[in-house]
């Protein structure tokens, strides 16, 4: 097999989709698919046309769209028993759907046949047969996609090899063979493929689900085996447990199994397409994800980062930025003197010429964590603690005090309002704003007072905010801490603060958030 000819086929826009708390628009579709082919994937599945509306939009769309690498695939199923293959209404939506490729999956497993269809052996063949070849005389390239096949070679293998001679007969392309179950072990699925390809000359593609957490290992041993046709979608969404994770095939197969493999791809994209199909999806990325998690070259235990200061090939497998991912060193009660160097190098803060104050700063990190404090997700905070240490952080305000008032009514919303007064250089401020909750208000009436000495702060928003309790037996007298995330035209920043006081502990946080802020802009 030369290494050039896997082809890898999405079906985020489709499978995926079908995963919970997934439900993206046209323009979603449109807009992934795009990024997708700039990334160099093979086939992209568009959607089923013969099921929603949606989907059919999104070929019509797809047919005014330049595509630089990319086939765009409509899927569907085999025609209804009952049809005739000509007159049948989602075969003759695939053609309309007017795309150069069409998928369409058949069943395999004789339990399916009989109980799902409620059909004969035989009238199940016929269904493949008729609908492969009628599709195959308008021209299409034909994937057809052996629905449920492990599980119905392991219940019938006759008839399960049967369904897929009958698909190469008809003129299939490329016949998946589909664990739909997601059930089988790698060793299995590989005896199998070995039984399948002693029978069947036509391309095989491999078709994963994740219930077992083999997705991938199943995926690329079918690799291993031969297989040239790989389906999955971008961080392994879809249905139950999710489908093969592309996320995770395409740098296994590049970096690990068949360097030459795959050439179209963009490989130092990954992580960004990664990160972009979870917005859209408008779900969290997964951040101990392999190859494009945030925490997949992290490096916190003092021995580890110490080892990877010297050579980083001594924990970790590739370099970072292959997949177009980064290294990050975390800073907690673990941290020792490799720890705290790398991370300032990381932050473009030189401590070479203050060697004597590094150990006083890996105690005081000590301390703060002892206190509630993580620094993990709130760089800015320990760029300022290590600023300070060194001498080399400016105060660009001082507080000269705050008050929040909350007010709540019978049957009305509560209302919050703070008063704040500080003090820039030698002129102080003093005013107030409302808010839709007490830390709302408080950084309102920050901004406010703020914004007139630094107007770079109207760029700047907070966009998360997470309260943890950390010692819940005591009830709501318990020690919190706050963790603020920001963001402007730039840049995203995280800060915290801890205290028994909510408000307190928000601001620190929101304190360390502004400064960060402001120092940033110093430097332009």
């Amino acid at each position: 097999m030369a290494t050039n000819e896997i082809k890898i086929y999405d079906t985020t826009l489709r499978d995926g989709a079908q995963g919970e708390g997934i439900a993206f628009s046209v323009e979603d579709k449109v807009r992934i698919a795009q990024r997708l082919d700039e990334f160099g994937l093979d086939y992209i599945e568009g959607g089923w046309p013969g099921s929603n509306p949606k989907d059919a939009q999104f070929f019509e769309r797809a047919r005014g769209i330049h595509w630089k690498h990319a086939k765009i695939t409509a899927f569907g199923s085999t025609r209804r028993a009952k049809n005739r293959v000509e007159n049948d209404p989602n075969i003759r939506k695939l053609l309309d759907s007017h795309t150069q490729v069409v998928t369409i999956f058949g069943k395999s497993w004789d339990l399916h046949v009989k109980d799902a269809l409620k059909i004969s052996l035989e009238k199940n063949l016929e269904l493949i047969r008729d609908s492969i070849a009628f599709l195959k005389q308008h021209g299409r390239e034909l994937i057809y996609d052996a629905e449920h096949f492990f599980d119905g070679f392991r219940a019938n293998p006759e008839y399960a090899i049967t369904t897929l001679k009958v698909a190469q007969e008809a003129g299939a392309d490329c016949i998946v063979l589909c664990d739909t179950n997601g059930g089988t072990i790698t060793t299995k699925l590989m005896e199998i493929i070995k039984r399948v390809q002693e029978e069947i000359s036509t391309p095989l593609g491999i078709h994963a689900h994740n219930d077992c957490e083999m997705a991938v290992a199943n995926s690329l041993a079918a690799v291993e085996l031969g297989i040239t046709h790989v389906q999955g979608t971008i961080n392994g969404y879809g249905e139950r447990c999710g489908n093969a994770n592309l996320c995770s095939i395409i740098p296994n197969l590049k970096l690990k199994l068949t360097p030459q493999a795959l050439p179209h791809i963009h490989l130092q994209e990954l992580t960004a397409i990664s990160r972009y199909v979870s917005e859209i999806a408008n779900l969290p990325h997964c951040e101990k994800a392999a190859y494009v998690g945030k925490s997949a070259f992290a490096h916190k235990g003092g021995v580890h980062v110490d080892a990877v200061r010297k050579n980083p090939i001594t924990y970790e497998h590739i370099i970072p930025e292959m997949v177009g991912n980064q290294r990050r060193i975390l800073v907690s009660d673990l941290s020792g003197k490799s720890n705290i160097l790398l991370k300032a190098e990381e932050l473009g803060l030189n401590l070479e010429s203050h060697e004597e104050k590094i150990q006083e700063i890996v105690g005081r990190l000590k301390e703060l964590e002892h206190l509630g404090y993580q620094f993990e997700g709130a760089d800015a905070s320990f760029e300022i603690l290590v600023k300070k240490s060194i001498q080399k952080f400016k105060d660009f305000f001082n507080l000269e005090g705050f008050r929040v008032i909350i007010e709540k009514r019978v049957n009305g919303e509560p209302l919050s309002e703070a008063t704040i007064k500080v003090r820039v250089g030698d002129k102080s401020e003093h005013t107030a704003a409302e808010g839709n909750g007490p830390v709302n208000a408080l950084d309102n009436a920050l901004r406010k007072a703020l914004e007139k000495f630094f107007p770079a702060l109207r760029d700047m928003q907070l966009t998360d905010y997470k309260v943890r309790v950390l010692d819940e037996k005591q009830g709501t007298g318990a020690k919190v801490r706050v963790l603020i995330e920001s963001s402007d035209k730039h840049d995203k920043w995280g800060t915290v603060g801890v205290s028994e006081n909510i408000i307190e502990a928000s601001w620190q946080a929101l304190v360390d958030s502004i400064s960060y802020k402001l120092m940033k802009n110093s430097k332009r």
